[in-house]
């Protein structure tokens, strides 16, 4: 049998999956593997194999700014309503 994906691939891979913020089947389809092979991987690291914790504070702070982020573009798109109202009104 011959190892599609090198360890250190496998490791990685779970690392994303534990820090990223985004859903197992985001960084499976990301990557290019199956989502139950992905959770195999992360079934099987070890407790040695946990995230640092410099990882873990990145995904919370991408947690933060998607959140910023989501509600700045709803803002926006509030703002955007009355500007085309009155760009219309003084024609």
């Amino acid at each position: 049998m011959t190892a599609l994906h090198t360890d250190d691939f496998r490791r990685e891979a779970v690392r994303i999956a534990l820090t990223c913020g985004l859903t197992r089947r985001q960084v499976a389809s990301d990557l290019r593997v199956g989502l139950s092979t992905l959770s195999k991987w992360i079934q099987r690291s070890r407790p040695d194999d946990k995230p640092p914790a410099h990882d873990i504070d990145l995904a919370k702070e991408n947690d933060r700014l998607r959140k910023a982020n989501r509600l700045l573009l709803q803002e926006r798109e509030i703002f955007k309503k009355p500007t085309v109202f009155f760009a219309k009104q003084s024609k």
